[in-house]
């Protein structure tokens, strides 16, 4: 297999290292490594990691775009249920975001412009998955 860099635009890099059965660890270099277990057993699984990954790049969106609209977030929670087709390749056919949000005058409008805006534009995970995959979110205020 050839490495390809590419030359167009910023560029990510992490290392994985197996340690033992289905159990990796890895991660940017000089950074925490993050421990992924294929069997699900001892570390969060290849594919929870993705809903992670999609969850806390939308919520990092979310928290820019509040604090840009001047609102005094206090918490936010995201938690995701996807949803896998039967068959090989068990790619995700559906991920639904539930968003949980508390702080002073939290508007509801302003938290789903901001997480429209992130799922829609922003966030390079969700953005990096399959089009034909259903997204969808609710949103709770505390």
């Amino acid at each position: 297999m050839e490495r390809r860099q590419s030359t167009t635009g910023p560029t990510a890099a992490v290392t994985v290292r197996w340690r033992e059965k289905l159990v990796f660890e890895g991660g940017a270099q000089g950074r925490p490594a993050v421990t992924v277990d294929g069997d699900s057993k001892i570390a969060t699984s290849p594919v929870e990691l993705l809903l992670v990954s999609a969850a806390s790049c939308t919520a990092a969106d979310v928290v820019d775009i509040l604090q840009k609209m001047r609102v005094d977030l206090r918490g936010l929670q995201v938690e995701v249920l996807g949803a896998r087709r039967d068959e090989y390749p068990r790619r995700f056919t559906a991920i639904q975001f539930h968003f949980q949000v508390s702080g002073a005058g939290v508007d509801e409008t302003k938290v789903r412009r901001a997480v429209d805006l992130s799922l829609e534009k922003y966030c390079s995970v969700m953005n990096s998955l399959a089009l034909d995959i259903q997204v969808g979110y609710d949103v709770s205020l505390a």
